[in-house]
């Protein structure tokens, strides 16, 4: 019956009898689900792992399931947290997608590609967007990873932001939270705002990317050096799922102004962003880059996180995060 959140009905049975029989031991256990001590201790570990038993405070070395209704709830905020989890990697995917377009563009220069078209040098990129900013008819919708804009990068965007928001086109911007450190972007996007744009902010980004009129799409080759090369997308079913990504992103999003949402853990969006840059074993440096921070500022993230678990090493905190439902478990 509880397959659907995830338990299996071995450890499912063991579960329904200690509930019914909190005094049993693994072999009083075995006789009244008709399993193996092994299948028994088996179910208990998987149990254990989905927090539906704990040790008991009664009966030292013995175990003690936890009542119906907490542990539904754990188990399906689990599913939640692994369904979340399948969402993002459905959406970096299609962004894997496209980057794995672009790569065969890359090898395959010469041979021309309906709805490729392959940009090198920062020079030829800025040309390119330039040109397609000037046509922009109805929307833009970018992708912004690289933290907080310079005065000098703002200055040189305003003219141009004016001239589209007086048309009335729409514009929509995904920083980094760590935007919101910067003074001049902060102010900048006041700005924006006060003229009709809009700006909102994630704990992370897959790459940078700016899509004009759900037509055309700009993406770097190579997320690690954008001014190398891009290439710009046209194909229908790319823009479909670059525009549905967009979307995803922009939905779980929040203003660039104002305190940092917490979540039922405690946890802010970059922090929960962190942990599971951390858990897969990413760098201080590659996790500072994913988050628009500097490396010092990963690894005080990085130390926090790893206080607040009770972890001596980051293998520790990935595994006690998993089992605090921090982190979802993986298969």
């Amino acid at each position: 019956m509880l397959a659907v959140l995830g338990l299996d009905t071995a450890s499912e049975a063991v579960y329904r009898a200690m509930l019914a029989r909190p005094q049993d031991g693994v072999l009083g256990l075995c006789g009244a689900v008709g399993l193996t001590e092994a299948q028994v201790r088996s179910a208990l570990d998987t149990l254990s792992e989905l927090a539906l038993v704990r040790p008991s405070h009664e009966r030292d070395g013995a175990l003690r399931a936890v009542s119906p209704d907490v542990g539904m709830e754990i188990l399906m905020a689990r599913q939640q947290a692994e369904l979340a989890v399948q969402r993002q990697r459905i959406e970096a995917s299609r962004v894997a997608a496209a980057q794995l377009i672009a790569d065969f563009s890359d090898l395959r220069p010469a041979t021309a590609h309906a709805g490729v078209e392959h940009l090198v040098g920062l020079d030829a990129i800025r040309d390119r967007l330039a040109s397609l900013t000037r046509g922009v008819k109805d929307e833009v919708m970018t992708f912004a990873p690289d933290g907080g804009h310079t005065p000098e990068s703002i200055a040189a965007a305003r003219p141009l932001d004016e001239e589209l928001l007086g048309r009335g086109v729409k514009i929509r911007t995904v920083y980094l939270e760590s935007a919101g450190n910067s003074a001049p972007t902060v102010a900048y996007t006041a700005w924006l705002a006060a003229r009709g744009g809009q700006v909102r902010v994630v704990p992370s980004l897959p790459t940078r990317m700016i899509v004009v009129d759900r037509a055309t799409a700009v993406i770097p080759v190579n997320s690690d050096d954008t001014a190398a090369a891009a290439v710009v997308l046209t194909g229908h079913g790319t823009l479909t799922a670059l525009c549905a990504l967009f979307e995803n992103v922009w939905d779980a999003a929040r203003p660039l102004v104002g305190p940092a949402v917490r979540d039922s853990r405690g946890l802010s969006g970059q922090e929960s962003a962190a942990l599971r840059l951390l858990s897969e074993g990413h760098t201080d440096e590659a996790i500072a880059k994913r988050l628009g921070v500097s490396p010092r500022t990963a690894r005080r993230i990085a130390t926090e996180l790893m206080e607040r678990l009770g972890a001596r090493s980051r293998f520790e905190a990935g595994v006690r995060a998993v089992q605090h439902g921090w982190l979802p478990a993986r298969v």
